[in-house]
Order: structure tokens, then sequence, then C-alpha cells
């Protein structure tokens, strides 16, 4: 069973606050909370703590609509703020609605199917905030990965590949050159990780979003380039055309020591 959608409403008249009881009775995914004053609508916010929607009207005694949903802003941004009013100054209105603290200004009488399709979508905008903060979590998580990766990636291919013949090479070009050749080129050390790579091959293998390195070679490359590495357990100099992304590639495989421990070098050549 989903869980009820709570909303508070705050009105100090009780024939508005009965009215809008009435406009949620046939809606089962609300859970309706009222409250006559500003005070007793912070004091339900503490207690139920989960409230996803405020509506408050624009005028009340002691404490405006507007100070009372600044108030809500501040402990509880994250809830939905809706002013009702009928009245025609809504000047402070529109300077809070710029200011990101109210969500929605709507005039009293409103029309109930109006009021709900905001409400709604209100909801629907709630959510998509939600599911953006998610997933930039999760992209900064990934960034940190990826810079994890990168701080250490120099340590990890000095210690895995001292004794290599492509040590040399590799170490005394820079990484701009290595990016510009139009060839695709992997390191893979022991592990089966993947640890260096050029422009090409990143743009070729956009792994996750953010580039293959660092990742285990079974999870990025397809099941033939795969086995054409895995052929290195029998033959000297495995080759294969290979099909990637609707271009062909002759790709080659070469161990980077004579000690199976030192990893491997995968170059993929364009076919013209």
């Amino acid at each position: 069973m989903m869980d009820m959608i709570k909303i508070l409403c705050v009105d100090d008249e009780r024939n508005v606050l009965k009215a809008l009881r009435r406009l949620f009775m046939d809606e089962d995914s609300y859970e309706i909370f009222v409250a006559e004053s500003g005070a007793e609508g912070l004091e339900i916010l503490e207690t139920e703590g989960d409230i996803r929607m405020v509506i408050s009207d624009y005028r009340m005694p002691e404490m405006t609509g507007v100070e009372f949903l600044r108030q809500v802003y501040d402990k509880w941004p994250e809830a939905m703020r809706i002013v009702l009013s009928g009245y025609a100054d809504t000047a402070a209105v529109v300077e809070a609605i710029n200011l990101g603290q109210i969500y929605k200004f709507i005039p009293k009488p409103w029309n109930d199917e109006e009021l709900l399709s905001t409400i709604s979508s209100a909801l629907d905008h709630q959510e998509l905030q939600w599911e953006n903060k998610k997933l930039n979590e999760q992209l900064q998580k990934k960034n940190d990965e990826l810079r994890e990766v990168n701080e250490n990636l120099e340590d990890q291919v000095i210690k895995r590949t001292e004794a290599l013949d492509i040590r040399n090479r590799i170490l005394q070009v820079s990484q701009g050159v290595l990016d510009v050749i139009p060839v695709v080129v992997f390191g893979i050390d022991p592990e089966q990780l993947i640890v260096h790579c050029n422009e090409y091959a990143r743009d070729l293998f956009p792994y996750g979003g953010i580039g293959p390195l660092g990742n285990d070679r079974g999870d990025v490359f397809p099941p033939e380039i795969n086995d054409l590495i895995d052929r290195l357990e029998h033959e000297r100099l495995p080759k294969a055309v290979i099909e990637v992304h609707s271009q062909k590639f002759r790709g080659e495989v070469r161990r980077l020591h004579e000690t199976q421990l030192q990893g491997v070098v995968l170059v993929l050549i364009p076919e013209s």
C-alpha cells in the first residue's frame, strides 16, 4: 500500500477549511490536516514531520500567510507551498514567489478542478526535484570515484608496468599526443582492470558516462573483444576484425612482458 500524501491547509476561516476538506474527500491518495493559524500550522508540521504540501491563506491575524510560509521554507524547504488569497494586492506574494518561497499563488474563490490540477502538478514538480537531487548526488559520487581513479592512476600504472617494454614509450609521450592518434589504445592490468586509454578509446566506450578507467574489461568491452584478449592464453599475437558501433576495426592484443602478470595492450585500428 502506497503512503498517503500529507497536505496541510491553513486558514483562519473555518468555512474555507471545510471547503478544502470537501475538495479532497474523493482523493484517496491525500491525507489532509487543517489549522486555523500559522502558529497551529507550525505545530502540526513539527508533529508530523513529513508533510509534502502546505496551502495557506494570505491574510491571517497575527501571522500572514507569506510570513508563515517563509518559516515553513526555512525549516521544511522541500515542502511545496501554495498561497490562497481573495485580495488584489499581491505584491508580497509575487515577491515571495520570486524568492522561491512559494510555488503558486491561487486567488479566491478557486476552481476546484484547477486547484486539484495545480496540487498534482506541484507534487509532480516536487518528485522531479527529488529525482534530480538523487541523480546529482549519484553524479557527484561518480565524479569523486573518477577523481580518485585519476589521482591514483599514475601510481597504479608505475607500480604495475615498471618492467614493460611499452613503459618508456608511454612515459615519454604526453597524453595529448596519445589522444590525437587515430587508433584506439587500452592498457589492461593483470587484474583485468582498464588502467589507461586514449581519447579515441573513451569516445568509443563511454562506459557509465564517465569513461572506462578503473572498470573491469568484462564490463566495458563486448564479447568479441574480450574473446580476443582471452586468446592470449593460447596465441602469441591474436588478431581479429571487430565491429563496434557499425564501424569495423582490426583488433590486436600484445603482452607488455613475457611474464603474464604484467598486463596487456589492446589496439583497435579503424578499417578504411
